[in-house]
């Protein structure tokens, strides 16, 4: 009789953490897609290589990444000649008509009114991108 009620309780408790199991698996699939903004003021090929990854990624995911280019992130078009894979990152990024912002002040500090990689953006914008999106990354 113990053995039988102790079997019992054993596989009662293999399916509750089955099905328990499965409902995290199926909420994680639900994820609701979010928003994601991006402040990149590195110049480190490697930090700006996974920023664009997770940008890339988190598209694929269904959310919406908005980029802005702040510091020594404006100077993103010298390592697209530095790194290939900076380079298929960005065009992948930029090829479905997302835009990349990139501080004005910035980039006019360095001599480059007519950047090719974004467009010319204030504090504002940048205040904005903190404002509207759900979730804010700097690298």
């Amino acid at each position: 009789m113990k053995r039988s009620i102790l079997l019992l309780s054993i596989s009662i408790w293999f399916l509750t953490n089955s099905l328990y199991a499965q409902s995290i698996i199926q909420q994680a699939e639900k994820l609701s897609p979010t928003s994601l903004g991006l402040v990149i003021y590195s110049d480190d090929i490697e930090t700006v290589w996974n920023a664009l990854r997770l940008a890339n990624f988190s598209k694929k995911q269904g959310d919406t990444v908005n980029i802005f280019l702040l510091g020594k992130g404006v100077e993103l078009e010298n390592l697209i000649k530095e790194s290939k894979e900076i380079d298929e990152e960005l065009e992948l990024f930029l090829k479905d008509g997302s835009s990349i912002m990139g501080c004005g002040t910035c980039l006019k500090s360095r001599n480059n009114n007519e950047p090719q990689t974004c467009k010319l953006s204030s504090l504002k914008d940048l205040y904005e991108l903190i404002r509207e999106n759900d979730i804010v990354l700097t690298f």
